[in-house]
């Protein structure tokens, strides 16, 4: 097993968290986009990278305004190409670069579409093994539905991994409203309010038009949005009903929870009680580092060839997790784009 050391030359969490947005570049894949009809009307697109039937296959959850083009979601087709696993990218509601047909977006305790996905996967390969992967929101959506299927979940989901969860979202929304974290806040607010006003051209009638504009935290944002176009009844009740945290005492397969303490969009202390949680349930692993920031774990010596640790950590952890019959040697990078 490597090591995770924190590479010197990104000092502090918000480094760490910017740097792969920025920064990071990886080689050129050939995937596509396939749009699927869902019962509701709506639609959802994946990114999708094809493999020989039979082999084992991962299932991407994205952040919170995620796109085909996240550092994280790159890195992780990456590593399923290294491996030669088939990878699809769900992309949730309004994330594809396209307005979604109905007058939902999605959030983070929404495992509806996942669910769909799952079964209509697992379906059109019977002979594979099914790995999942979430990241931040993805993450939470990811462990709710774990923790929602419990002991139906398919047997040929073998194993799932979670990076850089907001556990508790309300304790997470409260978090990312102080100090320097409120920079991350209002770049999503800003893509947030866009794609809510967008939506009132279509339903004028669905929240009031000032209340978008007049959110200026996540909170807010949820209260009047969130919330009530998708059934609950303000910001605390779709936070209680919607924390991954909840859910973990009922997952029943392989699962890898891997988090910074640094993390600045969550509370050191929310770590801290999923640790415990964890300690009670012998399908969870924890590896919850001390610096890493939010989504970064950047390794390496030399700034020029970094190491980016939490696709490669989650990777090694699949591998274990995959059934011996169905591991076989790395495949060849194939090109393309991505």
């Amino acid at each position: 097993m490597r090591a995770y050391s924190p590479a010197w030359w990104l000092p502090g969490p918000h480094a760490r968290t910017i740097w792969g947005r920025f920064f990071r570049r990886t080689p050129p894949l050939e995937t596509r986009i396939e749009r699927w009809d869902t019962d509701d009307g709506d639609f959802i697109d994946l990114v999708r990278m094809d493999a020989p039937r039979g082999r084992p296959h991962l299932v991407i959850l994205h952040g919170l305004e995620g796109t085909a083009r996240s550092h994280y979601a790159r890195g992780l087709f990456f590593e399923a190409n290294r491996r030669g696993w088939a990878a699809d990218l769900l992309l949730f509601r309004g994330c594809s670069g396209e307005p979604n047909r109905g007058p939902r977006f999605y959030h983070s305790g929404d495992t509806g579409d996942i669910d769909a996905v799952a079964r209509r996967l697992l379906a059109a390969d019977v002979e594979a093994p099914f790995l999942f992967a979430g990241v931040s929101l993805g993450g939470n959506v990811l462990l709710k539905w774990l923790g929602e299927s419990g002991e139906s979940l398919d047997r040929r989901v073998v194993g799932a991994a979670a990076v850089s969860v907001p556990f508790d979202l309300a304790r997470a929304s409260r978090h990312i409203d102080r100090g320097v974290s409120r920079v991350y806040q209002r770049h999503f607010l800003q893509s947030l309010r866009k794609k809510a006003l967008a939506k009132l051209e279509r339903y004028p009638n669905l929240v009031p038009h000032e209340c978008i504009r007049s959110a200026r935290t996540l909170f807010e944002f949820d209260d009047v949005v969130t919330a009530p176009v998708h059934g609950f009844a303000d910001a605390n009740d779709y936070y209680a009903r919607s924390s991954s945290i909840r859910f973990l005492s009922r997952i029943r397969v392989a699962t890898l929870l891997l988090s910074a303490c640094d993390d600045p969009f969550l509370p050191s202390d929310v770590l801290e009680q999923v640790r415990g949680i964890a300690r009670g349930n012998p399908w969870i692993e924890v590896e919850f580092l001390a610096k890493g920031g939010h989504v970064g774990f950047v390794s390496g010596q030399n700034p020029f060839r970094p190491f980016y640790y939490a696709e490669w950590r989650v990777g090694q952890f699949f591998e274990r997790a995959i059934p011996v019959s169905y591991r076989g040697s790395n495949a060849a990078l194939r090109s393309g784009v991505i």
